[in-house]
């Protein structure tokens, strides 16, 4: 089974609604970073699709986080951003994220000006998808 169709196999195991804004936010992240690599986790808590430099955990830029009744992008380095209209959320020393109430956040210009300046850095070279984890035991992935 290629990583595409496994990635795909992930996401229909979602609410229809969640898989729907998963495949969206995949697009639009695709499209702002071309290029880089996509980690994919699937998580005991989430399935989490990373943005990185290349294959190493270390160089991921940001990542998608689908939950059963939302997406959260998170920014690896988010605590040094620059976050004037305070979208992002958490208190950690290093990763802070935006929770996203449709895929068309993403879209929005402080949410875009956030995603470009966590990569403005980043040196993406081919685009690549890889499977990184699967966890066996997992949350349910569709709300109760």
């Amino acid at each position: 089974m290629t990583p595409a169709a496994q990635l795909e196999g992930f996401l229909a195991r979602y609410d229809p609604a969640i898989a729907r804004q998963g495949r969206a936010a995949l697009r639009t992240l695709r499209k702002l970073l071309p290029g880089a690599v996509e980690l994919v986790y699937d998580n005991y808590n989430a399935l989490v699709i990373a943005f990185s430099k290349s294959e190493r955990a270390g160089d991921i830029v940001l990542s998608i986080a689908l939950y059963p009744r939302w997406l959260t992008l998170f920014f690896m380095h988010g605590a040094k951003l620059k976050d004037p209209t305070k979208r992002l959320q958490g208190s950690g020393s290093k990763i802070r994220g935006v929770r996203l109430a449709d895929a068309g956040d993403l879209d929005d210009g402080d949410v875009v000006a956030l995603i470009e300046q966590a990569s403005a850095t980043a040196r993406f070279g081919k685009r690549a998808l890889i499977i990184k984890a699967i966890v066996k035991k997992q949350r349910p992935r569709r709300p109760k």
